[in-house]
C-alpha cells in the first residue's frame, strides 16, 4: 500500500515566530495515521511566493495541510489555487480562523474545511483521508470533549531544526474565560486546564533547548491565581536567560503574586495586558469584563517594579468610543507606566457577534483580511484615519528604549500627554516624518522642535541627551548640543580626570583608571535635570560617566556612573 505524503504549511509573520498548530496536528496525524509521512513546513509571508509554491509542491506530496490565520489568508488561498493546478488531485485541508473564508473564496468541492481544534475532530476525518475521499467540512469542539487531553506536541529534533532560532509557542490552558465580542473566543466561553505536573515536564523538555523566547498563548495565563503563580515560581527556578511571555487578566492578582513578581529578574517575564478601553459604556458594549480601578492600580505597582516588561493593549474603533473617549483611554494607560502602548485598529473579524451587528452600529470596515475598522458611529471616516496616525506617532516615539526618562518626567509632571502627542503628531506631518526611517536622530529633532520654547526647556533637553547617551551613543547629535557656555563633554573628562581619586570603589581601581576615563562619556547636567532623574545630592548639578558596559536592567541600558 501506498505511505500516504502530508505536508503540514504554516506562513508565519515573520521568520522568528512558529506555529504551534502544525506541531498539534502532526501529533494527532501520527496518533491516527501511524504509517504516513509527515513533513512541517514553515515559511513567511514576506518569502518570495513563487520559491514558496515550489517548494510546497516538491516530491508532490498526497496531501497539504494549511493553517489560514487572519494574516496569511490571502497568500494561503493564493497558494492553495496555484497548487491545485499544478498537482491535480491534490488532498488540500484547511483549519484555523480564517479556514471558513478561504474555503468560501475557492472553487466548492476543491477543499476540506476543518472548523475547530484538531484534537477534536470527528476520527472520521483521518479514515477519509487515508481512503482519499475527504468531505468538504469537518468540525469538532475540544472544550466539548468528555474526556480532554493536550499531548505534548515538540520533539526533540524540532529544536534543531523547525524552532531553531525561533520563539516557542506553548499553551498550559486552552479557551478563555471572557467572551469579548470582537473576539473569535466569544464563540465557546470556558477554559481547560493541563494539569502542573504535565505543564512542569513539558517546560523542562522547552527549556533543556535553552530558547530566547517562550510565549505563552493561553488566552488569560493567570485566570486561575494559584495556577499561575505556581507555573511562575517553577520557571524562575530554572534560571537561564529564557524570556516568557504571557498574556494576563489586570484584575486578577493577588499579594503573593506580587511578592513572588518582585523577587524576577530583569527581563525574564513579559505581561501584555488588553486594557482596550477605559471607557465604561464601551467596555459593557465589548463584555470585556474587568474591573477597571483594579486594572489601573495593577499595571501601575508592576511598571514601579521595573522589572517587568508591561505591553498594554488599546483598540482603535470599539462601540461608543469617541475621539474624546479614546483619547482620556490613551492618557489613563500612560499614567499607568507602561513600557508598551499598542493602538491597534479594531478588526471585523467573520463569525464574531460585533461582526453580526456591525450594520446596526454604522461600522464601514475592509472587504478583506485583516478587516480593519474605517469608520463607525462615534468615528468618522476623518476622525477614525486621524486617530490611527496619532497611534502610530505613539508607537514610534513612545515604544522603544529611546525615551525612558523623557517619559516618565513627563509622567510625572502631569503632563496633558494626549495634547503633548496630538502636537508632536501635527510636527510629524509637516515634516513627512512617516515616509523616513524612524531613527533615534530624527526623532530626537523632531522632539527638540516640539519642546522649543517650554518653561522647562533646558531641562527636557538635558533628558534628551541623558537618554541618548544610555543608548551607547559616544557622541552627542546637532540637535543635542549643548548651549553656548555648558562645559564640553571633553572639557568635563578632562576636569574629572584631574579631580577625582586614583581609585573609586566599584567604579575603577589605580590600574584601571586611565582606561575608565578613556572609554567613559562624560557630561555634566544641570541642577534640574539631576532632580528630576532622582540623583542625591546634586545641588550643583551632576558629573556622570556614561560608561560602554550594559546594565542588567529591563532596556539593557548603558551603565550612568555618578561621580
Amino acid at each position: 500500500m501506498k505511505k500516504l505524503r502530508i505536508r503540514l504549511v504554516g506562513l508565519n509573520a515573520r521568520f522568528t515566530h512558529s506555529c504551534l498548530a502544525l506541531f498539534c496536528v502532526r501529533s494527532e496525524l501520527e496518533r491516527h495515521c501511524p504509517a504516513a509521512a509527515i513533513e512541517i513546513f514553515q515559511g513567511t509571508i514576506n518569502d518570495d511566493y513563487h520559491q514558496t509554491l515550489l517548494r510546497l509542491i516538491e516530491g508532490s506530496p498526497d496531501a497539504l495541510l494549511f493553517s489560514a490565520a487572519i494574516w496569511n489568508g490571502e497568500p494561503v488561498r493564493r497558494l492553495i489555487g496555484d497548487c491545485l493546478r499544478l498537482l491535480p488531485g491534490l488532498a488540500v485541508v484547511v483549519g484555523g480562523p480564517q479556514a471558513g473564508e478561504v474555503g468560501r473564496s475557492l472553487p466548492p468541492g476543491s477543499i476540506t474545511v476543518v472548523r475547530g481544534e484538531i484534537e477534536a475532530v470527528d476520527p472520521d476525518f483521518y479514515v477519509d483521508l487515508l481512503a482519499g475521499r475527504l468531505r468538504p467540512h469537518y468540525a469538532g469542539s475540544f472544550l466539548r470533549l468528555p474526556y480532554k487531553a493536550l499531548p505534548f506536541p515538540y520533539r526533540d529534533e524540532d529544536f534543531r531544526s523547525q524552532l531553531q532560532h525561533r520563539h516557542i509557542y506553548y499553551e498550559s490552558s486552552r479557551g478563555c474565560p471572557f467572551a469579548c465580542s470582537y473576539c473569535l473566543s466569544a464563540a465557546e466561553k470556558g477554559v481547560w486546564h493541563k494539569g502542573l505536573e504535565q505543564v512542569f515536564a513539558e517546560m523542562g523538555e522547552i527549556l533543556r533547548h535553552r530558547p530566547q523566547v517562550v510565549r505563552f498563548v493561553d488566552r488569560t495565563f493567570n485566570d486561575n491565581p494559584v495556577r499561575a503563580l505556581a507555573i511562575w515560581r517553577f520557571l524562575a527556578a530554572q534560571g537561564g536567560d529564557t524570556l516568557f511571555h504571557f498574556e494576563i487578566a489586570p484584575d486578577r492578582f493577588g499579594e503573593e503574586m506580587f511578592a513572588f513578581l518582585a523577587q524576577v529578574p530583569p527581563g525574564r517575564f513579559q505581561f501584555e495586558i488588553g486594557i482596550q478601553s477605559t471607557n465604561d459604556a464601551t467596555l459593557a458594549a465589548i463584555d470585556r469584563r474587568i474591573d477597571p480601578r483594579r486594572a489601573h492600580g495593577l499595571i501601575r505597582r508592576l511598571a514601579a517594579a521595573v522589572n517587568i516588561h508591561l505591553h498594554v493593549d488599546l483598540i482603535l474603533g470599539l462601540p461608543y468610543e469617541t475621539r474624546e473617549t479614546y483619547l482620556r483611554s490613551f492618557a489613563a494607560v500612560f499614567a499607568m507606566g507602561a513600557h508598551y502602548i499598542q493602538m491597534g485598529l479594531l478588526k471585523i473579524l467573520p463569525d464574531t457577534p460585533i461582526q453580526r451587528g456591525a450594520e446596526a452600529m454604522g461600522y464601514l470596515h475592509c472587504s478583506e483580511p485583516p478587516y480593519s475598522v474605517l469608520a463607525t458611529r462615534w468615528l468618522g471616516r476623518d476622525e477614525l484615519a486621524a486617530l490611527y496616525w496619532f497611534g502610530e506617532c505613539v508607537e514610534r516615539f513612545h515604544n522603544n528604549r529611546y525615551f525612558v526618562s523623557l517619559w516618565r518626567y513627563l509622567r510625572a509632571g502631569g503632563e496633558e500627554i494626549a495634547v503633548f502627542f496630538l502636537d508632536l503628531l501635527a510636527l510629524c506631518h509637516r515634516h513627512g516624518f512617516f515616509q523616513l526611517a524612524a531613527t533615534q536622530e530624527l526623532m530626537c529633532r523632531l522632539l527638540c522642535l516640539h519642546l522649543t520654547g517650554r518653561d522647562d526647556e533646558g531641562l527636557v533637553r538635558d533628558l534628551l541627551r541623558y537618554d541618548w547617551l544610555r543608548c551607547g551613543h559616544r557622541f552627542l547629535p546637532p540637535c543635542l548640543a549643548l548651549e553656548e557656555g555648558r562645559e564640553r563633554p571633553e572639557a568635563t573628562r578632562d576636569r574629572l580626570y584631574r579631580t577625582m581619586p586614583m581609585a573609586v570603589a566599584g567604579v575603577y581601581d589605580f590600574g584601571g583608571r586611565n582606561h575608565f576615563f578613556r572609554k567613559a562619556f562624560c557630561l555634566h547636567l544641570s541642577a534640574a535635570a539631576a532632580r528630576a532623574l532622582g540623583l542625591d545630592g546634586a545641588d550643583d548639578g551632576a558629573d556622570l560617566c556614561f560608561t560602554a558596559r550594559r546594565e542588567e536592567s529591563l532596556f539593557r541600558l548603558n551603565e550612568v556612573v555618578l561621580l
